[in-house]
């Protein structure tokens, strides 16, 4: 390791993405991958154990979830930069992470090319969005422009409805986010009136139609 290389944890639920983003980081100068993560709960720990400068964070990471995962880790590793990679393209899943603390977003549709221009933006203390998230979120504040229904939902609120979507029940959800069972009730039934659903299939396929997560989510 290079005194100047940038420190990388990969954070995805998908062992084969992580090995095949590692290998190719790794081919490119200053770039190196100290770790890997298949968890939000995992990566807030490698995070405290390594000091990675940048963590690659898949949204859809299983157990907290790549949002609660950035906020922990914002909240208690201010020098680790969070770029956020996946597949959702929605307005407000960029925003909800940008004000979580993520540095960046990226689709995985990118190449590795921009991931590397990315990791490099983000580590001298820039931010740094893919050109398509930019112009949807830029297209989404034009006068007129309806917005999405997921907008009215805090950073709280959206974190419990993908833990919902994901098959986590109450309980799960209580211990994982160390939130009372009755507050994470509050939280849902609260996001199920703001979003006008009566339950959490209604809610998941509400989340799809609005790309907020994938079809898989309802099999």
């Amino acid at each position: 390791m290079e005194k100047s290389d940038i420190r990388i944890l990969l954070a995805d639920h998908q062992e084969l993405v992580r090995r095949g983003v590692e290998r190719l980081l790794n081919d490119l100068p200053q770039l190196l991958v100290v770790g890997e993560a298949s968890s939000g709960e995992e990566a807030v720990q490698l995070v405290r154990a390594l000091q990675p400068d940048v963590v690659l964070m898949d949204v859809q990471i299983p157990g907290i979830g790549g949002l609660e995962a950035t906020r922990r880790i914002a909240q208690n590793n201010p020098d680790s930069r969070i770029i956020v990679v996946t597949v959702q393209m929605d307005v407000p899943f960029p925003s909800q992470l940008l004000d979580a603390g993520a540095s960046g977003y990226l689709t995985k549709h990118c190449t590795v090319d921009e991931i590397a221009d990315a990791i490099r933006a983000v580590h001298r203390g820039e931010r740094y969005i893919s050109a398509d998230i930019a112009r949807q979120m830029a297209l989404s504040m034009l006068p007129g422009k309806e917005l999405s229904p997921f907008d009215r939902l805090s950073q709280r609120e959206m974190q419990v409805m993908l833990m919902v979507t994901e098959g986590q029940n109450v309980h799960d959800i209580s211990s994982r986010l160390c939130l009372s069972p009755k507050t994470v009730s509050t939280y849902r039934y609260r996001l199920f009136d703001k979003l006008g659903v009566e339950n959490d299939v209604e809610l998941t396929r509400m989340a799809i139609r609005h790309g907020i997560v994938g079809a898989s989510a309802v099999s």
